[in-house]
């Protein structure tokens, strides 16, 4: 049988499963996105290949997927799903369900015992997706032969299956594909009626098109079968191409992806061709930003992103969450004091410089704001000798504390920030150089920003006595003056 006569023959069984089914179009996209996950015969010249019984299952898994173009990512997931009790003798000793559905349309003898197969993508544990129950008759007794994740160990082992209930679910909520016995009976007769008479293939092949164009995107891309590509996005001003575009950079190759109305502009690497980690990645990527700003003196900021993609992909455009309110209740008046009023102006640019991944600057506004009264290192780091341990003791917020003592090693932590982040971040000095460009160096300051944030916030509202409440008083206001 072929890709095409299947997509027609599942088209027709499926017609009344739902109030609305897929059509032709939507039944393509379902076997496009197998074709890319390598479920079914990839190319225009593989058109006349005759499907095998394993391809032909996981077409039926991707029939799981509510949307196509998820359908190769569900049928790899449940694609091996493992019987709960391990392996028996029970419906033939299927290892996986591959192996159950193909003997269904293999085994005649198996199909007329046959209830049906339920087939669902939930999340059954946690972040554990994926679940299958056949129903068949056995001696005039129904029984049940439940599939699981491989992670799910303790559901493999023997005996298992005499306690596992399939209704009781992580998720809510879960949908499921249920075949019976009707279903593939039709099916193994149409597949054995096509491998006896084996057809040509039908139609002009347009199906492939979109995957002859991404054949041709990703060979002028430089993609490989063994890509693994970083994908960052970079807020900027700099000269960047209109369109996807693979350069070259010292010895190393980047796709730059354009702006778009949903999409940053964005660089993507690939590691494995670069022989590059990840973090040797980012480093290389600031190089070039840093190049590319003092070419056209505009801005370039490097955002987030994520690896794994066996493609370039275009980032999305920052949707960060932010408050709303059904009612306004804002009443704060313009602090008297001048120290209020600058320390509240350094929080707010220290806030958002840390909030869009200019963490140098950061870092030098939240000290800043402890020198307002605290000036020279002696009376700056005595300060946060003294408050340090509210911060790193707080049972509520241990947030990256870990790290951030990891990182002071065997320096006091209150010269730590003085020295190897405050000074290191405003000064050049051969004993505490501070490369912006380097990862490493961004994560370390990153992680001391978050420290050097809490200890604003406390210099702010203990010492100069400003509340955060979004409703405090003018005589809240006063008292931080009398207090300034």
């Amino acid at each position: 049988m072929l890709a095409k006569q299947l997509a027609h023959t599942l088209i027709g069984l499926c017609r009344g499963s739902d109030v609305t089914t897929d059509a032709t179009d939507e039944m393509e996209q379902r076997f496009e996105s197998l074709r890319n996950y390598g479920r079914l015969p990839r190319g225009r010249e593989n058109r006349g290949r005759a499907l095998t019984n394993e391809q032909i299952v996981a077409t039926l898994l991707g029939l799981v997927a509510t949307q196509p173009v998820y359908a190769g990512h569900v049928a790899t997931i449940i694609a091996k799903l493992k019987p709960v009790g391990g392996k028996t003798d029970a419906f033939g000793g299927v290892a996986t369900l591959t192996d159950a559905l193909a003997l269904l349309l293999a085994d005649k003898p198996t199909r007329d015992a046959l209830i049906a197969v339920r087939l669902s993508v939930a999340e059954v544990g946690t972040n554990s997706h994926g679940l299958a129950v056949i129903t068949y008759d056995r001696d005039g007794f129904r029984h049940r032969l439940a599939f699981v994740r491989d992670e799910a160990v303790s559901l493999l082992q023997p005996r298992a299956d005499q306690t596992f209930d399939s209704e009781l679910r992580n998720a809510p909520v879960g949908r499921e594909l249920v075949f019976n016995r009707w279903f593939f009976e039709n099916l193994a007769r149409t597949i054995d009626e096509a491998r006896i008479r084996p057809s040509t293939p039908i139609g002009d092949g347009a199906e492939y098109d979109r995957e002859d164009i991404e054949n041709e995107r990703r060979r002028r891309l430089g993609v490989t079968s063994s890509s693994h590509f970083l994908n960052i996005g970079v807020d900027n001003q700099v000269m960047w191409p209109n369109k996807e575009m693979l350069i070259e950079f010292d010895r190393y190759k980047f796709v730059l992806m354009p702006k778009t109305k949903d999409h940053v502009q964005s660089i993507s690497v690939d590691l494995h061709t670069n022989r590059l980690s990840m973090e040797e990645a980012m480093t290389v990527i600031n190089r070039f930003l840093s190049l590319l700003t003092w070419c056209d003196d505009q801005f370039a900021i490097v955002q987030d992103g994520w690896a794994g993609n066996p493609v370039p992909v275009a980032v999305p455009k920052r949707n960060l969450a932010f408050t709303t309110a059904y009612q306004w209740v804002f009443d704060r008046q313009i602090p008297v004091s001048d120290e209020v009023r600058r320390a509240l102006a350094l929080y707010r640019e220290a806030r958002n410089a840390e909030q869009n991944f200019m963490i140098s600057y950061a870092v030098l506004n939240y000290y800043k704001i402890v020198e307002i009264r605290h000036l020279g290192w002696p009376a700056s780091t005595k300060w946060v000798a003294d408050n340090l341990p509210m911060v790193l003791d707080d049972p509520y917020d241990q947030k990256g504390i870990a790290k951030f003592l990891a990182a002071c090693g065997q320096e006091k932590p209150e010269m730590y920030i003085y020295a190897a982040c405050r000074v290191a971040v405003a000064h050049v000095s051969p004993n505490r150089p501070s490369d912006p460009d380097e990862f490493d160096e961004l994560r370390r300051l990153h992680i001391a920003a978050d420290v050097m944030r809490r200890l604003a916030r406390r210099f702010i509202s203990v010492e100069l006595g400003v509340l955060d409440s979004p409703y405090g008083t003018k005589g809240d206001e006063e008292t931080a003056a009398n207090n300034s």
